[in-house]
């Protein structure tokens, strides 16, 4: 017997040229290198170009992926984009994508869950996927997200940075007998009454302005560990696996104190551990996909690796996916 599965058979990753050090923010914002790197991890982060655009970015990801993968622009029948920060307020940034690489048919829509949002995708994508609506998916996670910081607010404005990442998804049928290959399951959840810890001060109907972020870190800090755990909990209970079975963690690049604290309380081998935000920073819905590019690009995930990643962001919203390369 066979089982459609959708498998990830590329990757790919894009940051601007413009790096932004803490000395540089130093400069502007009072802080120091050495109050952000014991609070967060970061050392710099990439700032998009005043001409550089969100579909940018994410074409440039979408067709490294696609280079990964070895196929066309014209296999893929399905876009999901995850982003906080399109380039209009419609259309979908993702039908933007979708001409930017000459591709005609299919469908191509946005999903919004902050720094979740790659997962939130991922799922989407996966379940078109499984249910035969689609053959081959592009999924991105893509942020001018310096566009939406207050650089007066050392709080927020040290922990992001502009990127994107993309993974190509295919669905293929496997033998019931084979170790599986492809996304095996995911673990999903949002909780609004949450939403003030962590959130933009605009928004089209409200304000009619793009806002700033504002947050409330230490109460942001304290969900996402007890909430990212949760989810992981439920998605290695869902597949049937455990923890000492995940060759590689590829989590949300929120700041290294997070990444160091899910690690802690899960049990995962610090070796294990893909961490991108030291040079990175906080990409939001690029940091998944930008983290599981670098990994590939330089050798240490390779086919055949379970890959255990997580995510928390504004709404709030959080989750967590297992999938074997």
């Amino acid at each position: 017997m066979t089982n459609l599965t959708s498998v990830i058979i590329g990757v790919g990753g894009y940051l601007p040229d413009r790096v932004l050090s803490n000395h540089d923010l130093s400069e502007v914002v009072d802080t120091s290198d050495e109050w952000i790197q014991t609070r967060t991890g970061i050392r710099q982060r990439h700032i998009a170009a005043p001409d550089e655009l969100t579909s940018d970015l994410a074409t440039a990801a979408a067709k490294a992926a696609l280079a990964n993968a070895g196929i066309s622009a014209g296999s893929v029948d399905l876009i999901v984009l995850a982003t906080t920060t399109p380039d209009k307020t419609f259309p979908a940034t993702a039908t933007i994508v979708q001409d930017k690489l000459g591709i005609r048919g299919g469908a191509a829509f946005d999903v919004q869950a902050v720094c979740s949002g790659f997962l939130f995708a991922l799922a989407t994508a996966d379940s078109m996927l499984k249910s035969g609506l689609f053959k081959t998916a592009l999924v991105i996670g893509a942020e001018t997200f310096t566009r939406l910081l207050d650089w007066s607010d050392r709080g927020t404005c040290v922990l992001f940075g502009d990127g994107a990442g993309a993974v190509i998804l295919r669905a293929e049928q496997q033998q019931i007998s084979q170790t599986p290959r492809g996304v095996l399951g995911h673990h999903i959840r949002t909780d609004g009454s949450k939403q003030e810890l962590l959130y933009v001060d605009g928004g089209v109907s409200s304000t009619g302005t793009i806002g700033h972020v504002r947050m409330q870190g230490n109460q942001v800090f304290r969900h996402a560990v007890t909430n990212i755990s949760s989810a992981v909990v439920e998605v290695l209970e869902l597949t049937g696996h455990t923890i000492s079975e995940i060759d590689w963690f590829v989590p949300h690049q929120a700041n290294q104190r997070i990444l160091d604290g899910v690690g802690r309380k899960l049990g995962i081998d610090d070796a294990k551990l893909v961490s991108t935000v030291e040079f990175n920073a906080n990409t939001s819905a690029a940091s998944i996909p930008l983290a599981l590019s670098t990994a590939v690009s330089d050798g240490r995930i390779t086919q055949g690796d379970l890959v255990l990643s997580e995510a928390m962001g504004g709404g709030f919203s959080w989750g967590a996916s297992l999938f074997r390369l």
